[in-house]
C-alpha cells in the first residue's frame, strides 16, 4: 500500500512544486503570517503527528477556538485562503504528510485532537483502524454537495472504509477525487 503512495506522490510533488511555490508567494503576500497552517492530527491507530496545509486564515484568528465554533469564522478567512478552499488546493502540502509516512493518498480525515476525543466510544473507534489520507469515501460521496452528509453519515463512512480498505478501494477512491475536480459543481 505504501507503494502506491509514494508511486503517486512522488511525480505528484515534482509536477506541482510550481504551483506549491506559486500559492506560498501568494499566501505571503496576501497576508502576513506563516506561509503554513500547522495543526496536531490523529491518524491511524491514534498516532498523532502534525498536519501541513497552506494558511486560509489571518494570523490573528484565535488559536483555541475550533474554526466552526468561531463566531462569524468568514471574516478570518484571507482572499487567497477563499480560493485555496473552494478549490482545496490548500490541501496540496499534504503531499509531504504522505511522503513523511503520516498519512496515505485515501484514508480517513486525519481528525484534529478535540474531534478525535470525541470519537473514542467503541462504537467509533474502528475509524482508526483504517490509514489517514487526503481522499477518502466521504469525501467523494457527494462531493459538491455540502451539508448532503451528516456528520454521523461520514463516521460511519469512515468506519465502512477502515473495515474495507483495499487496493481496489483506493484506486475507485482516487478516480472519483480526479472526477470530483472536474465537476461544475462548487466544492
Amino acid at each position: 500500500r505504501k507503494w502506491l503512495d509514494y508511486v503517486i506522490t512522488v511525480p505528484a510533488t515534482i509536477f506541482c512544486a510550481p504551483l506549491l511555490a506559486g500559492i506560498a508567494i501568494w499566501v505571503k503576500i496576501d497576508s502576513p503570517g506563516p506561509v503554513f497552517f500547522r495543526q496536531k492530527r490523529v491518524g491511524i491507530h491514534q498516532k498523532y503527528f502534525e498536519i501541513l496545509k497552506f494558511r486560509t486564515m489571518r494570523a490573528n484568528t484565535p488559536k483555541d477556538v475550533p474554526t466552526h465554533l468561531l463566531e462569524n469564522p468568514d471574516q478570518y478567512i484571507t482572499k487567497s485562503g477563499k480560493f485555496l478552499r473552494a478549490t482545496s488546493l490548500d490541501e496540496l502540502p499534504q503531499l509531504m504528510n504522505i511522503l513523511k509516512g503520516d498519512m496515505s493518498i485515501v484514508g480517513n480525515r486525519p481528525l484534529p485532537l478535540y474531534e478525535a476525543e470525541l470519537l473514542t466510544s467503541d462504537e467509533h473507534i474502528d475509524r482508526f483502524m483504517g490509514p489517514a489520507g487526503l481522499t477518502g469515501l466521504w469525501q467523494v460521496e457527494k462531493r459538491g454537495e455540502a451539508g448532503k452528509l451528516s456528520a454521523e453519515e461520514r463516521k460511519q463512512l469512515d468506519i465502512k472504509y477502515a473495515k474495507t480498505f483495499s487496493f481496489w478501494l483506493d484506486i475507485k477512491i482516487i478516480l472519483k477525487t480526479v472526477t470530483a475536480f472536474i465537476q461544475k459543481e462548487n466544492v
